[in-house]
């Protein structure tokens, strides 16, 4: 299948545009050295506790931002010790995770490159990702990525994670798609499920997959472009608009 020329391209953010995921491994990692310090827990009984929290968490809010929210998690966490919610010190467990998160996350090699070769060939660009608005406008403005974006959606304005199909409809609504039938939409994604089945379905897009990343949900979905650096991404940008 050939994939034609987009009007729109949609990104996700996490693990596609950015490793999350050693960025995620070291910020806990930082965060463990804290709490060893202040309440005397090890590595061991961190990572029970940790998983404990988020489980009770997202059983609770299910498939929302708010699921998402490290806040909560170490609230949670700081309970499951029998120490109550200790607001302060919840904080500063978060403050810790997300800026030991920041100073180890990189941009991936070429993303610049390819939104410079989108917004030159008059391709609009919106993200579309989960997660809570504060700390993904963080990520955003810390990569120098603000001034690409011509719309972004999160799932908390949304009030549901992707795959909901409100998440990809609200973008389109930002960008004043009055036809989505007669729009050609790309969707670049790691998540085989909630980002490119999703955006298959409520949109009709192609499907772009960056696959340098293990995604935790297969879809059986056949992907109209599979790529692990985005050097081939720019490649195929290139042959399309030539």
């Amino acid at each position: 299948m050939k994939i034609k020329k987009p009007e729109i391209v949609f990104f996700d953010l996490d693990n596609t545009l950015y490793n999350y995921n050693t960025a995620h491994a070291a910020a806990l990692t930082h965060l463990k050295l804290k709490v060893k310090t202040l309440l005397n827990i090890n590595s061991d009984e961190f990572n029970v506790l940790y998983l404990k929290a988020k489980k009770i968490v997202k059983s609770q809010l299910g498939s929302t931002a708010s699921s998402h929210s490290r806040l909560l998690y170490f609230q949670k966490l700081i309970e499951l010790r029998g120490l109550g919610s200790q607001p302060l010190m919840a904080l500063d467990f978060e403050q810790t995770y997300w800026n030991n998160f920041l100073s180890n996350a990189e941009l991936c090699d070429g993303v610049i490159e390819v939104f410079d070769e989108f917004r030159l060939n008059g391709v609009k660009i919106g993200l579309i990702t989960d997660l809570t608005s504060t700390i993904q406008f963080r990520k955003i403005i810390f990569f120098g990525l603000d001034h690409f974006f011509d719309c972004i959606v999160t799932s908390e304005e949304i009030g549901q994670d992707k795959p909901n199909k409100d998440c990809f409809l609200n973008a389109t609504k930002k960008l004043g798609i009055t036809s989505i039938e007669q729009t050609n939409i790309w969707m670049i994604g790691d998540d085989e499920v909630k980002d490119l089945e999703g955006a298959k379905n409520v949109l009709n897009a192609n499907t772009l997959h960056f696959n340098r990343f293990v995604s935790k949900r297969k879809s059986s979905l056949k992907f109209d472009f599979v790529f692990d650096d985005y050097n081939s991404l720019l490649k195929l940008i290139k042959n399309v608009f030539n």
